[in-house]
């Protein structure tokens, strides 16, 4: 069954559709030393304070968020409203990250979506194609790209997921 709601089927979804998702997250430091650490990532400015505070002229106060931790906060925002019905992903492109992001930052996101076709190998399900952004307390933009989803059709799933068919 759905958690957030019914309204989030391929059948839900048009080329045009925004939208402004509602929950914000505040990154922490452990947030960043999981996804740096879990990936092996040994650039200092993501987990050494004295060293990020001292590259490039003393430009950061902080240790930098590294890049995956950013993008996997902000899709996963966008996931109550665009993937939450999704099979899997099918593909990330375009991803872009403008601004540097420190623990204590909070990410906001929006999604339009792009694209809507009809799975050829699975007709229970369609593929929804969307731009996402993210961006930090003020407005400053955090992270961009575009992602593919393989998301089910209400008539094949609405019923066995709880939500009568609706």
């Amino acid at each position: 069954m759905g958690i957030t709601g019914t309204g989030n089927y391929f059948e839900d979804f048009q080329v045009g559709d925004a939208f402004e998702h509602v929950r914000g997250r505040t990154v922490t430091n452990m947030d960043n030393y999981l996804v740096t650490h879990m990936t092996m990532n040994t650039a200092q400015a993501h987990f050494n304070l004295p060293y990020a505070q001292q590259m490039m002229g003393g430009a950061f106060v902080e240790r930098l968020v590294v890049g995956p931790c950013t993008i996997a906060i902000v899709v996963g925002l966008t996931s109550e409203d665009m993937s939450e019905n999704a099979f899997m992903d099918l593909g990330m492109t375009g991803i872009g990250l403008p601004n540097p992001v420190f623990a204590g930052d909070t990410l906001y996101a929006r999604s339009d979506v792009l694209e809507v076709r009809g799975s050829e190998e699975r007709p229970d399900a369609g593929i929804v194609r969307y731009r996402f952004t993210g961006w930090k307390d003020g407005g400053t933009p955090v992270v961009e790209g575009e992602r593919t989803i393989l998301v089910k059709k209400r008539a094949y799933w609405a019923a066995a997921d709880g939500n009568g068919g609706a």
